[in-house]
């Protein structure tokens, strides 16, 4: 039997019927402000802390100091983890990133084998691919996934949508069909205030939660609550009240 690895995350797991399956590549994927660095950062967190596994986090924009900021702010602290070596940065230009992933032995390979990386996240992967031709794109993406799995390192690799809100997407590069799981985090409005939502889109080989769920980003790490009930078309942004809809079909 695959052996499941947790997140650690308050009701994710639940969610993806017991985890995610060990050396599997998962995509999470929202606008800027939805909550993905949030959950790379936990995902790391709760294996260092809960799991004794070292992670990795690989970054393209921000310096350390901001993602130190960052896991402060959700009650965990990266500092004394790189301290201790239990978690590692690659900071890299995503030129020279793309290079080392193609050459067995660099920099990537050394830290996960030197530091026996269990975790990974990669923040995020639209700065690698930004400037690839779609046949490159492709090629290269293979390449990762396949060098990720390869090492049996369990991945999250957070992609950013292009629109707040609505049904804008990242232009499909074909990421999604090569990963194992693939989850979407979405703002909503309801009356007149912006909502955090999350659901499972995609797992392979495993039943799952394919609810759309809130959840909230505290002091404490990330809370997914309870489904959103009443509403349709909660992945346009903008839901409705599914009683209104059949009150206004029978007028």
């Amino acid at each position: 039997m695959e052996t499941r690895l947790e997140t650690g995350i308050k009701g994710l797991d639940a969610m993806l019927g017991g985890g995610l399956y060990a050396g599997t590549v998962t995509i999470v994927r929202g606008a800027p402000g939805t909550g993905k660095t949030s959950f790379g950062i936990e995902f790391l967190a709760n294996g260092i802390e809960k799991y004794n596994e070292t992670g990795l986090y690989v970054t393209f924009e921000e310096f350390s100091e901001q993602i130190f900021r960052d896991a402060a702010s959700l009650g965990f602290d990266f500092r004394k983890y790189q301290e201790s070596g239990q978690l590692k940065f690659l900071f890299s230009s995503p030129r020279v990133f793309a290079k080392q992933l193609q050459e067995p032995g660099g920099e990537f390979d050394r830290l996960l084998l030197e530091g026996n990386v269990k975790r990974i996240v990669v923040d995020s992967i639209n700065n690698v691919i930004e400037d690839m031709k779609p046949k490159d794109t492709r090629e290269f993406l293979y390449s990762f996934i396949n060098g990720l799995r390869r090492h049996r390192t369990t991945a999250i690799i957070l992609q950013e949508d292009t629109q707040l809100l609505g049904d804008g997407c990242v232009e499909e590069s074909g990421l999604s069909y090569i990963v194992d799981s693939l989850i979407q985090l979405r703002f909503i409005e309801i009356k007149s205030a912006l909502q955090r939502a999350i659901v499972v889109i995609k797992q392979r080989a495993t039943k799952n939660d394919n609810q759309i769920r809130k959840f909230e980003i505290t002091d404490r790490g990330i809370v997914i609550e309870m489904p959103f009930k009443g509403k349709e078309g909660l992945m346009s942004g903008s839901p409705r009240d599914i009683a209104k809809r059949i009150e206004e079909f029978y007028k």
